[in-house]
């Protein structure tokens, strides 16, 4: 099975890749959090620094981009392709509400016939590898009849289907008949995505999809980051306590001196929304962390919770009910 990390806005920047990379079984693919480009086609500073070659390196790196726009889409892509990138991703499924509002993300679905038009103008015009990143739809589920009919004119490298509608946003669980309806029918190669939280989890999808080759992991790979190593070895505090450290000590050198220790705090109080439920009784703990104002109250609330709560053998994480 191929694994690849999630992009997820705030988190999977390059510095949690890097950092990911050297500490644990490294992944197949890391799709970058969505580019947005401008009406010129160019990225921001902060974007072109999450790209850029330099700071992505030993790592397969596939950029994505969200937009409803061909023209942009082509523009950034051959932007990316100048940069080096062999493959890019078009972002179709984003279920944030002022994403899905400008009629971006899974809020393009909604419009099959303007997507069509995009993916024959991108295809007819890129020449690179192509992946689609999906959900089942805006509205209902039923709406991905005429999505995969439209999906399966064009040569993806691959589409990646993640089993939700967009106002499902993390709710429910994922639509797994649909997506066994998705993955008979796809004329593209399929990767699953969606609420792989344990081993069990990934175990169970294998042996309903056999012929499945890839699996892209997004929560819960930041709530357990050994999720990969599977019964090989299980991940211990002291070595989630070396990944923290890699990770927050990363984020200071990169972001204290530009932006001061507020982005630092974001960064790494992002990470923990995800990281505190793979430790028992880590309410009061993870409380302090999010409250945390100053560098040294977040090191104090962080050295809280690996001394005063244990870690959960394969991890806590359960999703949004």
């Amino acid at each position: 099975m191929r694994h690849y990390l999630a992009p997820m806005e705030g988190i999977t920047g390059c510095v949690f890749r890097n950092v990911y990379h050297s500490c644990f079984p490294p992944m197949d693919k890391y799709f970058t959090p969505f580019l947005s480009p401008n009406q010129n086609g160019k990225l921001s500073p902060r974007e072109y620094r999450d790209v850029e070659p330099e700071h992505n390196k030993n790592m397969y790196v596939v950029p994505q981009i969200l937009t409803n726009s061909a023209e942009d889409f082509i523009r950034t892509a051959k932007l990316l392709q100048d940069m080096g990138y062999g493959e890019v991703n078009l972002n179709l499924g984003c279920p944030s509400g002022t994403v899905v509002s400008k009629g971006r993300g899974a809020g393009f679905l909604a419009f099959p016939r303007q997507v069509d038009q995009c993916l024959y103008e991108i295809f007819s015009c890129v020449d690179m590898k192509i992946s689609v990143k999906t959900r089942l739809g805006k509205e209902q589920p039923e709406e991905f009849e005429e999505l995969l009919d439209i999906y399966n004119r064009y040569p993806m490298e691959e589409l990646i289907i993640h089993p939700r509608v967009s106002k499902d946003m993390y709710r429910n669980t994922p639509r797994m008949n649909v997506f066994a309806w998705a993955f008979e029918h796809s004329a593209n190669p399929v990767c699953y995505n969606g609420d792989i939280f344990r081993t069990e989890d990934e175990d169970r999808l294998e042996g309903q999809f056999p012929r499945l080759e890839a699996v892209m992991l997004g929560r819960g790979i930041i709530a357990y980051p050994g999720l990969l190593e599977k019964y090989d070895e299980k991940l211990s505090a002291e070595r989630l306590k070396e990944f923290h450290h890699r990770l927050y000590q990363a984020n200071r050198q990169v972001y204290l001196a530009e932006a001061g220790q507020k982005v630092v705090l974001f960064k790494m109080k992002e990470v923990w929304c995800y990281l505190a439920a793979a430790f028992e009784d880590s309410g009061k703990a993870a409380k302090k962390i999010k409250k945390a104002q100053t560098l040294g109250d977040y090191e104090a609330a962080v050295s809280a919770m690996f001394s005063g709560c244990r870690l959960i053998p394969g991890g806590g994480y359960l999703g949004t009910s």
